[in-house]
């Protein structure tokens, strides 16, 4: 073990202080250095970020202020008018809102006889009708008005007007009718279309009364074309328009449309065991409609050329009494003399006969031709004759095929016209 004088101890110990304090010292100094580095640095890292920051923003700038503007893609029309309806779903809405207020309601009253035999008026049927003039002439089916005693044409607005009856056309089942509208009221009306263009698929549109609820559209296509419908019994209708679109009690009259507005057809009769539609509609086609419509302004009737003899239904028993082979077509009964028919020569028949029931007879003449065809139309009823010269005018030729004399011939015939007067009756459209 070392001893250490006092004096040593104290010089150890003052050395020891000084030592300490000048360590201290520097590691302060030291630590103070260290944290200035430090800040600097943190300093100068920061500057470099922040001009990088501004070039960034400047450089995207830039870019965006070079690169050329976007074309915009083109929106199809039906969603910029309204997103929420399709472009079929907006051509039915156009066809409606520009045909709807030519089309009016039509009820009828008719007599009847009550309990005590005595005459009453009483409801009659309703209907459906076209406004074709602003004048107030509308167009509907016969069978509409057929034995009205009293009309009633109402409008989209509500109000209602009597109606007269310009003219019918049974073989064609048009009718036109004329109401009396305010002088201040400017009426809306329906074009006629095209039919002889129509195509089997193409869209129609439907618009009635049906079941009294007015103004009621529905939309289907064409399903046929041409076709021959037999009305009554004596009424053949042809080139009749097949269409799916509904039809029901009420839409009788009421305009078979196109996608444009216009009109191609009148509806006028359906198919169905139930009486609702079956999917199985039929229009007079707008070409019979406006020729038809034409005369019944203009004359008051139809002219149409007619052969000029007494027609008589063939039947079994005329056959048989008569020995003829066939037991169909129309029995020339007679010809009138100096007609176009006698010119051509058709010939008439000699024998005079009783024909019909003991207390309803009448006079026929056998012997005659019997026609069984006019330019090419098969011809076995009454029906097929009225039918087959339903568009034929006055002064046209037809071949009409006769049975004589046990063979089958072919004969030129002018028809003639009928005795309307050829004063004008009406106003022309």
């Amino acid at each position: 073990m070392k001893l250490y004088s006092r004096q040593q101890l104290i010089k150890t110990t003052l050395f020891g202080v000084t030592a300490g304090i000048l360590c201290t010292s520097a590691v302060f100094f030291a630590v103070q250095k260290t944290g200035k580095s430090r800040t600097e640095k943190n300093t100068s890292e920061s500057e470099p970020a922040e001009e990088f920051l501004t070039a960034g923003t400047e450089s995207a700038q830039t870019k965006i202020l070079e690169e050329p503007p976007v074309q915009k893609v083109p929106v199809p029309q039906t969603v910029l008018n309204s997103s929420q309806y399709t472009q079929d779903e907006e051509q039915n809405i156009l066809v409606y809102e520009k045909c709807n207020e030519a089309v009016v309601n039509i009820t009828t009253q008719v007599m009847g006889i009550n309990w005590f035999l005595e005459p009453v008026v009483q409801d009659g049927g309703s209907g459906s009708g076209s406004i074709i003039d602003e004048r107030g002439y509308v167009v509907t089916n016969v069978h509409v008005i057929n034995k009205a005693n009293k009309i009633n044409i109402s409008l989209a607005d509500g109000t209602s007007y009597p109606g007269t009856v310009v003219g019918m056309d049974i073989e064609s089942d048009i009718a036109v009718l004329k109401f009396d509208p305010p002088e201040n009221v400017k009426l809306k009306t329906i074009d006629f279309g095209d039919s002889n263009t129509l195509k089997v698929g193409q869209k129609v549109i439907a618009i009635g009364n049906p079941f009294a609820l007015e103004r009621t559209m529905t939309t289907g296509i064409i399903s046929g074309l041409g076709r021959p419908i037999q009305e009554s019994a004596n009424v053949i209708i042809r080139n009749m328009i097949q269409t799916d679109a509904a039809i029901n009690p009420g839409n009788s009259g009421g305009p078979l449309l196109d996608t444009n507005g216009r009109m191609v057809g009148i509806n006028t009769m359906i198919i169905s065991n139930s009486g609702s539609s079956a999917g199985i509609g039929f229009a007079v086609p707008v070409s019979t409609a406006q020729r038809v419509v034409n005369d019944l302004l203009k004359y008051g009737k139809v002219r149409r050329g007619t052969i000029q003899i007494e027609p008589v239904q063939m039947t079994s028993s005329i056959a048989q009494y008569a020995g003829l082979k066939i037991n169909y077509g129309i029995l020339v009964s007679q010809v009138k003399e100096g007609s176009s028919a006698e010119k051509a020569g058709i010939r008439g028949g000699t024998k005079p006969v009783q024909y019909g029931s003991r207390f309803n007879s009448t006079t026929i003449y056998l012997g005659g031709d019997i026609i069984t065809g006019i330019d090419g139309i098969d011809i076995r009823t009454y029906a097929d004759y009225t039918s087959a010269l339903e568009s034929k005018r006055p002064n046209d030729s037809v071949t009409v095929t006769v049975f004589r004399n046990g063979n089958f011939e072919k004969i030129k015939v002018l028809l003639d016209g009928t005795d309307t007067d050829t004063e004008s009756k009406g106003t022309a459209l």
